[in-house]
């Protein structure tokens, strides 16, 4: 192995700072890099790291690309389905490893970087240690802020207007605890982003970028200088974190959520969902039960005017007389949002009214003549919905 110099000043709109100065003193070996990733996020570094092999400038030797395997998806889990950066690596001919567990798992290479972006285990310590370079990773956001495995989720969900990338070290036992050695400017990049989808593709290309240019000038080089927007003593101040998107963060709480909060969660994470109180009569008399609503497609603001004053969080059916019935639920702000389709566990999706009728979520009669009953054209729920 040889020695190697190499200074490329890196965008100043990336790095933002005087402190990333080019480190021409820095010398270090060709790079073999062990590459572990999932996502789309991933494959722009991936792509990234890859042009700087093809372009011979002696810095990127080799990359090996590590993932989870594939796994069965859809009704029934009859669909095996490989994450995005496996296909990837593929496309690009790169040397892959699919694994589940780093247990009893050694490198068939002896990589002297690490690279970790979007990947979701922790890289053991023997492995990291070993790695003459340790470990870098590519995060989401302007850390400490942010720290988790869905930066992207939560800045959306908090509506923050502004984001950013971070390159960090990977600690040896935890998470997002490394030492910060480049970010995007400080306050943030301001976006207009309404989907995770979009968020990413901002944030992508800056962090393949940031990576790439801390590469370039040898940031990751011991000793390394830590930077970052924050100088303070991390345990003395209470970040945001940004956890896994969980079954309850899509629970909706009609006493607390707002119609612009549910409208935004429904575009970050997909599907919301709640329990109704049933009623069913059969031949063997009425039975209760709970049921679980699955709000498939989301809800809208009405554009038509509305007059009745449900209870929050208790939906009303509403033109039970005509063709066209509609669901109505009242939000703790004073809106009203229509559910579009809904999916009652045991059932298909089917329009919302079909779906109430059917599961006895409304005391909806067989039939109702508006003229002899004009004011009793609408039903509410039997209670409201937990």
């Amino acid at each position: 192995m040889y020695g190697r110099r190499f200074c490329k000043a890196a965008p100043a709109h990336i790095l933002g700072s005087r402190r990333h100065r080019c480190l021409s003193s820095k010398v270090h070996e060709p790079l073999h890099i062990l590459f572990c990733g999932s996502d789309q996020f991933s494959v722009t570094s991936l792509q990234a790291l890859e042009s700087e092999r093809k372009a011979s400038n002696g810095l990127i030797a080799s990359i090996d690309v590590v993932c989870r395997p594939p796994k069965l998806t859809r009704r029934y889990l009859k669909t095996l389905r490989e994450v995005p950066i496996a296909t990837a690596a593929r496309n690009l001919r790169l040397p892959l490893h699919e694994i589940d567990t780093f247990t009893g798992w050694t490198p068939p290479i002896s990589p002297n970087l690490i690279v970790t972006v979007s990947f979701g285990l922790l890289i053991p310590s023997r492995i990291v240690l070993h790695a003459k370079y340790g470990g870098l990773n590519v995060h989401p956001s302007l850390l400490p802020e942010l720290p988790g495995p869905a930066p992207l989720h939560h800045t959306l969900l908090e509506g923050r207007k502004t984001t950013g990338v971070t390159l960090q070290t990977l600690h040896p036992t935890q998470f997002d605890k490394g030492k910060i050695i480049a970010q995007t400017p400080y306050p943030g990049i301001e976006h207009d982003a309404e989907s995770v989808e979009q968020l990413r593709d901002l944030t992508a290309p800056l962090g393949a970028e940031l990576l790439v240019s801390s590469l370039r000038n040898g940031l990751f080089v011991a000793p390394v200088q830590e930077t970052g927007w924050y100088r303070g003593d991390q345990s003395l101040t209470r970040f945001k974190k940004a956890s896994k998107i969980g079954p309850e963060d899509r629970h909706i709480d009609w006493a607390s959520w707002s119609a612009d909060e549910i409208l935004r969660r429904q575009r970050v994470i997909g599907p919301l969902w709640n329990f109704a109180e049933s009623l069913v009569q059969d031949k063997s008399g009425e039975r209760r039960g709970t049921r679980r609503l699955i709000w498939e497609h989301g809800f809208r603001l009405p554009q038509e005017e509305f007059h009745l004053f449900p209870a929050i969080g208790q939906p009303i059916v509403v033109g039970l007389s005509k063709t066209t019935k509609k669901v109505y639920v009242r939000t703790c702000d004073g809106q009203v949002l229509v559910p579009n389709h809904i999916k009652i566990e045991g059932g298909a999706t089917t329009a919302a009214f079909h779906a109430i009728k059917a599961r006895g979520l409304a005391p909806i009669p067989s039939t109702v003549n508006e003229s002899q009953h004009p004011a009793h054209d609408f039903v509410t729920f039997h209670s409201r919905l937990s």
